[in-house]
C-alpha cells in the first residue's frame, strides 16, 4: 500500500476521477508492479479487502482467476465501486472463471443496472468466440426495446453487444445496423481521430471494411 502510494500522481488521479475513477496510479506503473509480484492469490485477496481502488487493480492483475468461488466473485462485482475496478474485474477475472456462464446468466438478470452491464459484457465475449446456444435475434429483440432508455453503463454494454452481433454475424448484420441507426444511440460520442467510433453502424461498418481488407 505505502508502494502504491507513491505511485499516486494527481494529475493522473484528475483525469481518472472525470471517468468516476478514484485512483492516481498510472496504469503501466501498476502493471510494472504486478509483473513483479507475479500470481499471490492470498495477498491479491488482502489488497481487495483494502476497498482502494489502484490496490484492487493491482489485486486483478496478482490473482487466480479460477480460485474464486461463484458467489465470491459475485460479492467482488457488487463490491467494485468504480467502472476500471468493474471492467478488469469482469474482463482479466470472470472471463477465465469457470462460473462466467452461470454469472452472465445470473447478472443478465439482475435489477442493478451496473451488474447487469456485466451479464452484457459476459454475453458479448460468447457471441464473438463461443455464440453456440445463444439466442442472438432475443439479443436483438432486448437492446431494440431497452437499450434506448438503458442507464450509462448499462447502455454501453448493450451497444458493445450490438456491434459485436452485426460484425461477427453476417445474417444479423442488416438488422443490427437498423437498430444502430434509429436508436442514435452514441450518435454524437466525442471520437479522437483515428479512434473507431462507438456509434454502432459506423462500428460495424468499419470493422467489416478491415475483415474484408485483411
Amino acid at each position: 500500500m505505502a508502494e502504491l502510494a507513491e505511485l499516486e500522481d494527481p494529475k493522473v488521479r484528475a483525469v481518472n476521477e472525470r471517468h468516476g475513477d478514484d485512483h492516481g496510479v498510472n496504469l503501466g506503473k501498476l502493471r510494472a508492479v504486478a509483473k513483479r509480484l507475479r500470481t499471490r492469490q492470498d495477498l491479491a485477496c488482502r489488497l481487495w479487502e483494502t476497498d482502494d481502488s489502484a490496490a484492487r487493480l493491482l489485486a486483478v492483475l496478482i490473482c487466480r482467476p479460477k480460485a474464486f468461488e461463484r458467489d465470491e466473485l459475485d460479492a467482488m462485482l457488487r463490491e467494485a465501486r468504480t467502472p476500471k475496478v468493474h471492467d478488469w474485474l469482469v474482463n482479466y477475472v470472470v472471463k477465465k472463471s469457470p462460473h462466467a456462464e452461470e454469472l452472465r446468466l445470473a447478472w443478465l438478470a439482475d435489477p442493478d443496472p451496473v451488474v447487469a452491464s456485466a451479464g452484457w459484457a459476459l454475453t458479448t465475449e460468447r457471441v464473438g468466440k463461443k455464440p453456440e446456444g445463444l439466442d442472438l435475434p432475443g439479443l436483438l429483440d432486448v437492446v431494440e426495446a431497452e437499450m434506448k432508455d438503458a442507464p450509462d453503463r448499462l447502455q454501453w454494454a448493450m451497444n458493445h453487444c450490438l456491434a459485436t452481433i452485426g460484425i461477427e454475424h453476417a445474417e444479423y448484420r442488416a438488422r443490427a445496423l437498423d437498430i444502430g441507426e434509429r436508436l442514435e444511440v452514441l450518435k454524437d460520442y466525442p471520437t479522437p481521430p483515428g479512434c473507431t467510433s462507438p456509434f454502432a453502424p459506423a462500428w460495424i461498418t468499419e470493422m467489416v471494411r478491415r475483415k474484408d481488407e485483411a
